[in-house]
Order: C-alpha cells, then structure tokens, then sequence
C-alpha cells in the first residue's frame, strides 16, 4: 500500500472528526453524561475502555476503511481513533464549559473527558470509512483487493456470524449510547404497562425483520426475487440482532448507572424500552457501516 500524502492523511483526519462530532454531539450535551463521570469507578471506565477498543478494532477490521490493511495498520488505525475521541471530548467540553482548567481536579477532567470520548471514537471510526474518500483511495482499494486474501478486513461473500455480531453492536452502541443516560428512559419503563412492554418488543422485531430480509435496505439479505427467505434464515437473523441489542442496552444502562437503586423488574424493564432504539441500530445501522460489502455490491 503506498503511503498517502499530507493531504489526503488531512482528508482522512477531518472526516473522522466530522464523524465523531455528528455521532457525539448529543452525548456531549447531556448532562446525564457528565455526571456519570463523577460516579463510575475505575475498573468500570477501564472495562469502557477496553470494550470500546475491541468494537474499534472490529468495525476497522471487518467493515472500515481499508479492505486490505493488516492487523498491525487496523490496531494503529484504532489507537490513532480512540486518541483523536480523547483530545475532540476534551476540547469540545472546554468549548461547552463543562471542563475548567485548574477549577477541576486532573481526576475529574480525566473521567469527564474518558466518558465521553468513547462513542466519539467510535464515531471518528465510522466518520473515516462513511464519509466519502478521494478518487486515490478508492483506486488504491480497487488494486488492493484480492479475492484470495486473508487479511482481516476482507470478505468472501457474505458477513460471518462474527462480523453480523460484531456490526450490530457497533451501531446498536452508537445510538443506544445517546439515550440510555437520560432519565427519560427510566420514566418511560416505570410507566409502562406489560401490554406496551410487549407491543416494544413486537414493534422492534418487525422492523429489525423487515430491514434485515424485506424492504431492499442497501446492504441487506438479498434473494432472488421468486426466492423468500426461509423460516430458519429471519429466526437466525434477527436472533443475532436482537441478542446483540439487548447485550448494548442492558451494558449501556449499567454503565451509565441506569440500574442502580431499581428492582430487576424495573431494569429489565428500562432494557426493553432502551432494545426498541439498539435494535434500529443494530439493524439499519449494520448495513450503513458496513463499506466495503457495499464497495463489493457496487463492483458487482
């Protein structure tokens, strides 16, 4: 791969950190998230951490940027992600105000600035591969690929149960992120009856199954038109999916302290409400961050 110049380096940058702010932005307004950084304890930030990075190195590894980089490129990739979430958290919380120098302690700042920097990362990750790319780049991918190749970021027909998994907790987390620290949610599990608790579950459900097999969402199942898929094709599906979302909602709602204080009723309860939006992640999100099974599509 030939080492790309200062200006398409300054492209790539600044289409992570587009990305980072359009997927952030409302995490970095909710003051539910600044607080959480005043409660979370240090082998829970380290665990947010370490969670975020492996989601990192598996969306550069099976849907990012690069469809031929090694594993060596696609963990610098991530490491050069999650440090560019770090230094926008703490800038754009100095912008807001929300982060004072030397009327913080360098503890608070560090939290503060921990919390919100991971769906920023993630979001620095998504921005790169999304966001366009320039004519070199796409003509460089083009001559890298190879349909023999093992490399981490290449795909022989379809996504792996892995990689399904893998890409749905990556969007799941994207937008569950931004709802589980209100207190909204909370509100709305503590109303609700079992009828609408049911009806949530049935409503995410039918559109997790009508984006992954019917409705032609780019990326998606396909099938020859004669052909629907089977029984045994949606349950696998959206077992995946829907497994994946309700893991995000219920570590996102932990996290974020969501559970503290409430019977397991109540936190089952707030994890169903928080599963109808990981779900639409999960699914419609899988395809829209997957780029290079929608480069392949388009080559074919």
């Amino acid at each position: 791969m030939r080492v790309k110049s200062v200006y398409h380096s300054l492209q790539e940058y600044g289409r992570g950190i587009i990305g980072g702010l359009l997927f952030s932005l409302p995490m970095l307004y909710t003051m539910e998230v600044w607080w959480t950084s005043f409660d979370v304890s240090p082998w829970q930030l380290m665990l947010y951490v370490a969670l975020t990075f492996v989601l990192l190195l598996a969306y550069n590894a099976y849907a990012g940027l690069r469809a031929s980089a090694s594993w060596k490129e696609v963990a610098i990739d991530s490491v050069e992600e999650l440090g560019l979430g770090l230094v926008l958290s703490f800038l754009f919380l100095c912008l807001l105000g929300r982060i004072v120098p030397g009327e913080m302690s360098l503890q608070r700042i560090v939290y503060m600035v921990a919390v919100e920097a991971m769906p920023v990362a993630i979001g620095v990750s998504v921005g790169t591969a999304q966001l366009g790319a320039s004519p070199e780049d796409e003509e460089e991918e083009k001559a890298d690929r190879e349909p023999a190749s093992s490399l981490p970021g290449q795909k022989q027909g379809d996504a792996s149960t892995l990689e399904q998994i893998l890409l749905a907790t990556c969007a799941g987390m994207l937008f569950a992120a931004n709802i589980a620290p209100t207190d909204e949610v909370m509100v709305i599990a503590t109303g609700a009856t079992p009828v609408q608790l049911l009806l949530m579950l049935l409503v995410s459900l039918s559109l997790s199954g009508a984006i992954l097999f019917y409705i032609g969402f780019r990326g998606a199942y396909e099938t020859p038109a004669q052909k629907a898929p089977s029984l045994l094709e949606v349950v696998w599906g959206l077992s995946l999916t829907f497994a994946s979302s309700v893991c995000v909602s219920a570590g996102a709602l932990w996290f974020f302290g969501r559970f503290e204080g409430v019977g397991l009723q109540v936190g089952v309860e707030a994890t169903v409400v928080l599963t109808v939006v990981a779900a639409l992640g999960a699914s419609a999100g899988r395809f829209l961050l997957d780029q290079e099974y929608r480069d392949e599509k388009q080559e074919e």
